[in-house]
């Protein structure tokens, strides 16, 4: 029997039961319009993260606090520390270095407040993270000098306190009951709802000692160090772990330190955002798994109301791979008609989502990508053949004579 005839006549068979045709069309349609979302969903997602990290810069290391559980009294970072690193013959791979003294503060103004990450930084930290200025200016050294009670806000931060994210600087907000006066407000870069610095504020790192955090002696939370180029940061790495150890006088192996980089971070993030798409994909792919089911249903229903034809067409000379064809494509025209729609639907859920967010201001721009749309075209034609092998080959089975007395 010729392909294009079996084409034929399975669609005049699915055309003649519109209605049940339909609704087994419907449950692939879910199936690949969830999959094909729920990807797009995971990748913008993705994009949305490691485009936060990498617009920071790729030439950051982050040094933290603490080493391995072996090491037992680690010592804490310090201004020292962090001075130290800026000695071209110590570091000569390391421009510019940032210490920050960070914790959650109760900031308000005029009845609203909200509890955010405020860090103690000094100039060096608006190069370091690559920060622009919505309106006003950073803190400056005059500001570390004279321990000034000055802030840098959020832009969203700002909009929370004030409404606006213009026209607030020389406003005065409160910091822990404590009155400070707006300098300048960033532009936004987003982030996550854990980590967005356009949520945080900024004060001067003196100011933070001795007004907010007040921690011992001259210790710090976390020291950003900036490499001379992104091929120069595994070597700067590596002067700092041997500076530290210098200073902290541990043995290799025994670091009471940590560094992480750019690299770093993005590897993280990709994984996690990975396993997400991954697991988001699963759920969704169970939809093509009860579609599929459908499928199958609906063709045993189907094998069993042309029983008498399948005897017909065998007596007068169908061949057994004849009847096996004819079922077979039956159900994968059923599978690659709800694969074609619900490509179209997965692209508009991928639409909606990204609309919705973009109104809801958060950073998610799903992306609908080439193979996601190839894999759930290619899976939903897999599960209509697999799918209708067992009703196709038990028609196929059929003996004549018993099909031709079937009622």
């Amino acid at each position: 029997m010729i392909i294009w005839q079996s084409v034929l006549e399975a669609l005049e068979s699915l055309t003649s039961n519109k209605l049940r045709s339909a609704l087994t069309v419907l449950g692939i349609v879910i199936g690949v319009g969830a999959v094909i979302a729920m990807l797009a969903i995971g990748r913008g997602a993705q994009g949305t993260i490691t485009g936060s990290i990498s617009s920071i810069g790729t030439n950051l290391l982050f040094v933290f606090s603490g080493g391995s559980e072996e090491v037992r009294n680690p010592q804490p970072l310090t201004l020292a520390d962090a001075e130290a690193m800026l000695d071209p013959f110590a570091a000569p791979s390391l421009q510019s270095v940032a210490p920050v003294l960070a914790g959650t503060v109760e900031v308000s103004f005029s009845g609203e407040s909200s509890f955010t990450q405020a860090s103690g930084v000094t100039p060096q930290y608006e190069q370091v993270n690559n920060i622009s200025m919505l309106e006003g200016e950073f803190i400056t050294e005059a500001d570390i000098l004279g321990r000034s009670a000055v802030v840098v806000l959020g832009p969203d931060l700002a909009e929370t306190l004030f409404g606006s994210r213009e026209g607030v600087v020389g406003e005065t907000v409160r910091i822990e009951g404590q009155p400070f006066r707006v300098i300048g407000v960033t532009e936004p870069k987003g982030g996550s709802n854990f980590n967005n610095p356009d949520e945080q504020l900024w004060v001067p790192l003196t100011t933070a000692q001795v007004r907010l955090m007040r921690r011992r002696l001259d210790r710090i939370d976390l020291i950003l160090a900036q490499a001379i180029s992104a091929e120069a940061v595994p070597q700067a790495g590596e002067e700092i772990a041997a500076l530290l150890r210098a200073r902290h006088r541990t043995p290799i192996g025994a670091d009471d330190f940590t560094i992480f980089t750019q690299q770093d971070f993005l590897e993280t993030a990709e994984t996690i955002t990975n396993v997400l798409t991954i697991f988001l994909g699963g759920i969704a792919g169970i939809s093509l798994l009860v579609g599929g089911i459908g499928i199958m249903n609906i063709m045993l229903v189907s094998v069993t109301e042309r029983t008498r034809e399948i005897g017909l067409r065998k007596a007068v000379g169908a061949r057994k791979r004849d009847i096996l064809v004819q079922f077979l494509v039956e159900s994968s025209l059923l599978s690659l008609a709800g694969g074609l729609i619900g490509i179209a639907l997965g692209w508009l859920l991928a639409l909606l989502v990204g609309a919705i967010a973009t109104a809801s201001d958060a950073q998610l721009t799903p992306a609908v990508s080439l193979d996601a749309i190839l894999l759930a075209t290619l899976f939903s034609a897999a599960v209509g053949l697999f799918f209708g092998l067992y009703p196709a080959k038990r028609a196929a089975d059929l003996e004549p004579v018993e099909a031709l007395r079937y009622e």
